[in-house]
């Protein structure tokens, strides 16, 4: 059975909707989304948080939506360019803003639909979560067992809910073990290649109005990060689980491939005003 793991990742995609934080115009929410700083820092999440294990991913058979606006500014329009050219994975999808959010991120990823799947494993990554490096390779081998429960709605959810909430301060990184009822990472929503739907159009807190699911705590699976440019600093529904803090830099390096020493100094470089901030990518 073929399993299509296909995931969309927006990066400060300008749209109308699709936001906790709300602009009256368009025009301030480019000037939001497009300032130079703020894109300087969610670049460097980007390379640092979440590309390092979508890079590892023990399966390497998965495809990852790169969306954003086709006047995202440089040189970060160049640098996603770059990246959907060596990341195998990576598809480029230039998307103008448009009057429905959910259309826009359909607009996204139908081209890159498997129509010959049996079925399509959506996920939704964060520019600024992470994924462990056997995510992928999971996902895809649990649904042989969720199968059957699948076919009752050919439509299912599995949500990986252990995992890791990193908050950077001026201070550095705090890490807090959590496990987080479908948290968008590692939250993935089986579908029929022709369902016309993906993992937006089901918001994850209220997920289980619309399908059955499957909930898997036994191993970290998602970083959750908290920084100066969330849209939203909510944790989600969930409970703390007990790890020994001296091993945090062990677990993220080893699941996740994230350098803590890496984020402590730019976290603590971002939240200075005035201070040598990093400049990685510009």
């Amino acid at each position: 059975m073929r399993v299509q793991m296909l995931g969309l990742c927006r990066f400060s995609y300008l749209g109308d909707r699709g936001f906790q934080v709300m602009h009256e115009t368009l025009e301030q929410r480019r000037a939001f989304l497009y300032d130079p700083e703020r894109l300087a820092r969610r670049w460097h999440w980007f390379e640092n948080v979440t590309l390092p294990g979508l890079l590892a991913q023990t399966d390497p058979d998965f495809t990852l939506v790169l969306m954003t606006g086709p006047d995202l500014p440089e040189p970060w329009l160049s640098q996603l360019r770059e990246l959907a050219d060596i990341m195998p994975q990576a598809r480029l999808a230039l998307i103008p803003p448009m009057e429905r959010h959910l259309d826009a991120c359909m607009a996204a990823i139908a081209p890159h639909i498997e129509a010959g799947a049996d079925v399509v494993g959506h996920f939704r990554q964060d520019d600024d979560d992470a994924v462990a490096i056997d995510y992928v390779h999971d996902a895809r081998r649990d649904f042989t067992a969720m199968r059957p429960l699948w076919e009752r709605r050919r439509r299912l959810s599995c949500d990986y809910s252990r995992g890791l909430v990193l908050k950077a301060t001026e201070q550095g990184i705090s890490v807090e073990p959590r496990v987080i009822y479908n948290a968008v990472a590692a939250l993935t929503v089986y579908l029929p290649p022709d369902a016309q739907r993906s993992v937006m159009h089901f918001p994850h807190w209220k997920i289980g109005l619309s399908m059955p699911g499957v909930t898997l705590p036994a191993k970290p699976m998602f970083v959750r990060f908290l920084n100066h440019d969330n849209d939203s600093g909510a944790i989600g529904a969930g409970y703390p689980w007990e790890a020994d803090p001296a091993g945090w830099g062990r677990l993220l390096a080893r699941r996740f491939r994230i350098d803590l020493d890496t984020l402590e100094r730019s976290a603590r470089a971002f939240g200075l005003p005035g201070a040598d901030r990093p400049r990685w990518g510009v």
